[in-house]
């Protein structure tokens, strides 16, 4: 359910939400700006000699990052029409995660020298994520790839069939005189192969082997060009939908018609082009 939003709230929502306007344009270059600058220094914080020398200084940039991206989380919940719907939409769901770990290390100060919560600060890495928003095709790639997913499903359970039946074969052809020690580790062997990977820590010996590993690497360059069809398939069809179709700027939700003014999900706002704009004044 849409809340009634204020002058401020709508003012705050267009410059943060939307990319049409200059305030909104600018907004997102400061943001995508300030993501790389936290990124950056998560990354030269990973090297132990950095961190030996430089470490204070980059907790502290760090809490200044942690501290925009706060300010910034709560402001889109201020300004967001349905506030639901934002917290617990993907990218609303990244950006409490991006902040959460900086936090944990402020209140748990005492075990911040044990490995597990020092992982957990690796976390802030997902502010990466939030450039996705910024690339309009990443909305296509997603819903295609969401829309292949029973596909690509169906050929991978196809593909570990294969892989558990060549598996089971090495192992009967080579055994353990040859390093196929088990079926698991036979499956192993045929998955990397299938797959082209090749590590070569298991190879066949015997003549038989050696053609049951040539079958396996031909199964691999027939199929691994199935799920790049599936997905490219999927992309087409959502290309042709885009034309017709838009996404909201506040839950990312799609599926809107080309002249709807508000999301048909949470209410907000939507971006009207002028040229349909100025049709839906005519009628």
């Amino acid at each position: 359910m849409a809340k009634k939003q204020s002058t401020q709230q709508q003012i705050l929502y267009d410059i943060i939400f939307g990319t049409e306007s200059q305030a909104g344009k600018l907004f997102d270059l400061l943001l995508i700006g300030t993501i790389l600058g936290s990124v950056f220094v998560v990354l030269l914080d990973s090297f132990s000699h950095a961190h030996n020398l430089y470490g204070d200084i980059f907790f502290k940039i760090e809490i200044a990052f942690t501290l925009l991206f706060t300010l910034e989380y709560i402001t889109r919940l201020y300004c967001s029409p349905n506030v639901k719907s934002y917290a617990f939409s993907f990218f609303g769901i990244i950006d409490f995660v991006s902040i959460l770990p900086t936090y944990i290390a402020l209140f748990f100060p005492g075990v911040s020298s044990l490995m597990v919560i020092r992982l957990l600060r690796l976390l802030r890495i997902f502010r990466v994520l939030r450039l996705i928003k910024y690339i309009s095709e990443t909305n296509i790639l997603l819903r295609s790839m969401w829309r292949a997913r029973h596909k690509v499903f169906v050929f991978f359970c196809m593909l570990l069939i294969l892989a558990v039946i060549y598996g089971c074969l090495m192992y009967v052809v080579e055994g353990p005189q040859n390093g196929f020690n088990n079926i698991p580790k036979s499956i192993y062997w045929a998955i990397v192969t299938i797959t082209t990977v090749g590590y070569g820590d298991i190879t066949p010996h015997t003549a038989f082997g050696q053609v049951l590993a040539s079958l396996v690497m031909i199964t691999g360059y027939a199929i691994i060009a199935v799920p790049t069809g599936i997905v490219t398939a999927e992309i087409a069809v959502e290309m042709s939908r885009e034309r017709s179709n838009r996404n909201c700027n506040n839950c990312e939700r799609p599926g809107h018609d080309a002249n709807a003014i508000h999301c048909k999900h949470c209410g907000a706002a939507l971006y009207i082009k002028p040229q349909i704009r100025s049709s839906i004044k005519n009628d």
